[in-house]
């Protein structure tokens, strides 16, 4: 499809942002950098013990500033382009332009790359030099770099990070291949145009960082390197299209969340790559004292996650086997809490310890462990994978988590039910509470899924899971008809973000629609209109699912003061403080569309839909929904929803499918016909036939 002026995924720009925290950023699975930063991020790759555990800032040579010395005040224009996933700054000046293009390497996911053209305007033969400004120097603060023998005209370094996330334990090891920056570009006064291709390869091996800088200038010598980009990129962005017919700034805010988050996910080309998570500010962020120092949080699990299952499932599957990896070092986080199980990390980096530098959230914010395990349940209801819960260590995972919440859990003689006592809800403003309405109900949430995961695999279950999963309190106010956030939560008690909201989407916990009216209509108002991004999406979700549509448009807009202009850079709180580039609060603002939208709800039985739009939005298209093995092109308006199977697994085979209403009519959808019906309540299941 073209691009052009005017269109909702190119932002431009004349100026850049006063603050350098909101320049956009450009990043593929295994590299990330802000553009015009000397430093760039390798997934993976931590520096500093426990809480002081934080990216180790790799020098970058991509943070080149392209100038034109005997032009004064030349008209400058930068683009990010999220149909290209790069970014651009171009100097116009009399007779020619210049262009520095800088992109992360979709296909080498080991480069980043620099390139400047050049191009005469006009019929002149005299030469025409431009300049390249450059800081980087070969050094860093987190690692113990080593020169060593340029590579087929490449400086080369290496080094490890200087202090390993806990005592003994690896520190992982960067090597880094760059073109020498030349500090003047000529075009000669015979040429009308020339590129010059600038490369950067990263890597964890002498031999991969080698092997991606020869193909990098393979390509660059075929004139197709930032082809094969696009081609990738291009790709990627046809699996996961997403388009609305609606006011130009919701599709730009789409178009901005969908390139950040996919630039964030795994690559579909290399599957042996170990996946590093999904921290709040992305790759490019979480040097030391930012950006929660690139830690992954519930963000990934809960915010990120269920929108990448939907439109790309094998990167979710990758995010799930990061916390496999970890699985480990979340057994000892339980067993020196004096629990069994394991206990997720409130914050996690490479080993699965915890590394929060304030010890509250790491031993209160337990949350967490039932916002990991939703996500395995998520992935098992749409893809029906057992190979990943009984050859690749997902069993074991979903086990020790509901070993942890039943050690955790204490019998109330006097209620006659469970309690967890002594914890922090997702409402970080109060602490030391018992029975956090959001932590029980995950937890109850966790126990089902474990046994039901168990029968499905023939497995024992133990019989206290069920047991506590039946009884475990979850605080409901009889009297008013909602859930109180935790035991003696008084109405009108401020609360920081999302929490009991929850509880309808995405936990699905069960309540009539009268209770889920009053829970929204209970934190609403005192929900803090300065507290995290994502909160708002939540209640958009929950106005949207009991049809107040303007009430959840009204909710929805709130997420734009998080919004940074040009370059659509979220920030966790309106006032600019917190996380920038925060995915976080894009993976809600996604899920609004993806599941709000929609009506999408994954269960067990089949995928719910139930499509509601604000009166702004006329259509929704979505060209990859994935569904038990099934690729589905669904198209909704208000009066009629399309579907379409578009591609089939083959290995495993995929299930046939249907659609069916509530009025119980049947649609079989098979590849390559499209059916449609009005738009209207029902759900995608397994065809019986």
């Amino acid at each position: 499809m073209a691009h052009g002026e005017g269109d909702a995924g190119v932002f431009t720009a004349t100026a850049l942002p006063g603050d350098p925290r909101l320049l956009p950023t450009v990043t593929n699975a295994f590299l990330g950098t802000r553009v015009f930063r000397d430093i760039l991020h390798a997934a993976g790759v931590y520096s500093g013990a426990a809480g002081d555990t934080h990216r180790a800032d790799v020098p970058s040579p991509l943070g080149l500033r392209l100038a034109t010395p005997g032009t004064p005040s030349p008209a400058q224009s930068f683009a990010l382009d999220t149909w290209k996933g790069t970014f651009s700054h171009t100097i116009q000046s009399p007779g020619y332009t210049a262009t520095h293009q800088l992109y992360a390497h979709h296909s080498l996911v080991h480069l980043m790359v620099s390139s400047i053209t050049i191009r005469r305007l006009d019929s002149s033969t005299h030469p025409i030099t431009v300049q390249l400004q450059s800081l980087f120097v070969p050094q860093s603060p987190d690692l113990d770099l080593t020169p060593g023998p340029d590579f087929q005209g490449a400086h080369y370094i290496y080094g490890q990070t200087l202090v390993p996330e806990v005592p003994g334990g690896p520190r992982p090891t960067v090597h880094m291949l760059w073109t020498p920056i030349p500090r003047w570009l000529t075009l000669g006064g015979e040429e009308r145009e020339r590129r010059w291709e600038l490369l950067t390869a990263v890597a964890g091996g002498e031999e991969e960082a080698k092997r991606s800088y020869s193909a990098g200038l393979a390509l660059a010598a075929a004139g197709s390197l930032q082809r094969c980009h696009l081609r990738a990129w291009a790709a990627l962005r046809r699996r996961c299209s997403v388009q609305l017919h609606g006011p130009p700034a919701l599709r730009q805010a789409l178009h901005g969340c969908l390139y950040y988050l996919l630039s964030a996910i795994p690559a579909r080309d290399c599957p042996g790559l170990p996946f590093h998570g999904i921290s709040p500010g992305g790759l490019a962020n979480g040097t030391r004292g930012e950006d929660y120092w690139g830690h992954v949080f519930w963000g990934q699990d809960t915010w990120v996650f269920p929108n990448i299952l939907l439109l790309c499932p094998e990167a979710a599957r990758a995010i799930l086997q990061y916390r496999v990896r970890t699985l480990e070092g979340a057994r000892r986080n339980a067993q020196e809490q004096g629990y069994e199980g394991a206990k997720f990390p409130w914050e996690s980096a490479a080993t699965g310890r915890e590394v929060c530098p304030e010890e509250i959230y790491g031993a209160q914010e337990i949350h967490v462990n039932g916002d990991v395990l939703m996500a395995f349940e998520q992935y098992y209801c749409t893809t029906q994978d057992q190979k990943l819960f009984q050859e690749d260590g997902g069993w074991e995972l979903v086990e020790a988590v509901a070993q942890y919440w039943c050690s955790r859990m204490e019998w109330s003689e006097e209620e006659q039910l469970y309690h967890i006592r002594g914890v922090m809800p997702p409402d970080e403003y109060h602490s030391h509470v018992d029975n956090s309405a959001f932590t029980n109900a995950v937890a109850r949430r966790s126990l089902n899924f474990a046994a039901d995961l168990a029968r499905d695999l023939l497995l024992p279950v133990p019989e206290e899971w069920e047991d506590r999963a039946r009884k475990i309190k979850v605080p409901f106010d009889e009297e008013r008809k909602y859930h109180p956030e935790y035991d003696g939560y008084s109405p009108g008690e401020p609360v920081k973000q999302a929490d009991v909201v929850l509880l309808g989407f995405p936990l699905m916990h069960p309540m009539s629609a009268e209770v889920r009216r009053n829970d929204l209509e209970m934190y609403e108002p005192v929900t803090d209109p300065a507290g995290p991004a994502m909160t708002w999406s939540m209640f958009a979700v929950g106005w949207l699912e009991l049809k107040e549509l303007q009430r959840a448009r009204s909710q929805l807009e709130k997420c734009f003061s998080n919004i940074t202009e040009p370059f659509k850079v979220w920030v966790e709180n309106s006032d600019g403080s917190g996380a920038v580039n925060f995915l976080t609060g894009m993976g809600g603002f996604l899920q609004v569309i993806l599941f709000g939208f929609t009506g999408f709800r994954i269960t067990r039985s089949g995928l719910l839909f139930d499509p509601a739009f604000p009166d702004d939005i006329t259509k929704l298209n979505i060209s990859c929904i994935s569904y038990l093995g099934n690729k589905l092109e669904v198209t909704i308006t208000r009066e009629e929803t399309r579907m379409e199977v578009t591609e089939t697994s083959r290995d495993p085979p995929a299930s046939p499918l249907e659609a069916v209403l509530e009025s119980g009519q049947r649609f079989p959808l098979r590849e390559g016909q499209s059916v449609s019906f009005p738009t209207a309540p029902g759900w995608i299941q397994r065809s019986p036939s």
